[in-house]
């Protein structure tokens, strides 16, 4: 995918870039490949894959979900800052929080989200079990987005306790998303969320397949949960 097919296709879904928009794509690009030299972010750098497995992979969340109004969201697990920075380039007015468990990472989008002057951004270095027990940020959230961290039962119990009351869990998913949402179905549950809808499509040029599961969050989030680090992942609610 290239830089024109990229601003075409996003147009065709009503996503429209000016110029400064589509300079910011093209410096996240070159600092993305230059950090990766010093630092494991991405194992994808030829221009053409990130444009399309990055960038537009992220956006394509604004495809059944609307980013246009103002809101608070959190990103769990971004690495080199996906799906929530492309998000933020494309739809400005949102605030973004980011947590990620390695330093090094934030130290990198700390230095991106400058470069790019991003206003509304902020990076915490923590695990999300913890983060999510964190009164500052728990149950503080209109939407909690996440792609492809973690499997659905999992990932409910990382993102659940951190949604307000009311608001969304954006999961991003590739092509065994049926199969982790029949798993996950009773941790969504137990963490007070309940499956609003699910999107699934081809990315372009490469034809791979997506899913996007929009849960509602409809209660609070039981105390105990996120349990502690390590624990979700060993001993899923399944």
């Amino acid at each position: 995918m290239n830089t024109d097919q990229f601003k075409a296709l996003l147009a065709e879904k009503g996503i429209e870039l000016s110029q400064r928009q589509m300079e910011q794509y093209e410096i996240y690009y070159h600092l993305l490949v230059e950090w990766n030299e010093k630092m494991n972010l991405t194992a994808i750098t030829e221009k053409p894959d990130v444009y399309l497995k990055h960038f537009y992979d992220s956006v394509s969340a604004a495809f059944y979900f609307d980013f246009h109004k103002p809101l608070d969201l959190c990103d769990v697990g971004a690495g080199a800052g996906f799906p929530s920075i492309p998000i933020k380039i494309a739809f400005p007015e949102i605030k973004v929080t980011i947590v990620d468990s390695l330093n090094k990472r934030i130290t990198f989008l700390e230095q991106l989200s400058k470069t790019l002057g991003l206003e509304g951004t902020t990076f915490i270095h923590d695990r999300a079990e913890t983060f999510g027990q964190n009164p500052g940020y728990r149950e503080k959230y209109q939407v909690v987005i996440a792609r492809a961290v973690a499997r659905m039962s999992v990932l409910s119990e990382l993102c659940l306790p951190l949604v307000k009351v009311g608001g969304t869990f954006i999961a991003m998913k590739g092509n065994q998303a049926g199969e982790e949402l029949l798993a996950g179905e009773k941790a969504i549950t137990i963490l007070g969320g309940k499956l609003e809808s699910s999107h699934s499509f081809t990315l372009p040029v490469e034809e791979s397949e997506r899913t996007l599961f929009i849960i509602n969050k409809q209660k609070p989030t039981p105390k105990k949960y996120p349990r502690k680090p390590g624990t979700p992942n060993k001993t899923p609610i399944e």
